[in-house]
């Protein structure tokens, strides 16, 4: 049974509480993203993988952060790293995507930054962990 609204925001205020010191992208990042997909109630072991390899468009392998097929990729970064670089490096994974996986939405988080890119509506949001609950409802999707 899907999650209210309620619970969602309830769950986001949580989250933001528990993660709001974390900074080391080497250390906490998978554990960060598997706490944000529970956020929305969603086991991520079922819909997304860690660390898909793919050609990147200088054909040199590259690893995603996380993917869910067809619907978002997130590259996570450590607090203070450039959320534009992030991004970039995301797209940089397209070529190496067939139709089938390509993203909706791209995510770039620095722990305390989030920047998500609508790529079907052409909308880019940016906010911060503390600032996540009141805008749950831009994952709708997920």
């Amino acid at each position: 049974m899907p999650l209210s609204w309620n619970e969602i925001r309830s769950r986001a205020i949580a989250f933001s509480k528990e993660w709001e010191n974390e900074t080391s992208e080497d250390a906490e990042a998978k554990s960060f993203l598997d706490a944000f997909f529970n956020v929305f109630g969603i086991n991520r072991r079922r819909v997304a993988t860690f660390e898909t390899r793919v050609k990147k468009i200088d054909n040199k392998d590259g690893y995603i952060d996380l993917l869910w097929k067809n619907n978002i990729l997130i590259e996570q970064k450590s607090r203070g790293q450039n959320l534009n670089k992030a991004y970039k490096q995301a797209t940089d994974y397209f070529p190496g995507l067939d139709d089938t996986e390509l993203p909706k939405i791209i995510m770039v988080s620095d722990f305390e930054r989030f920047r998500i890119y609508d790529l079907d509506e052409q909308i880019q949001h940016d906010f911060t962990l503390k600032e996540f609950y009141k805008l749950v409802k831009l994952f709708g999707s997920l």
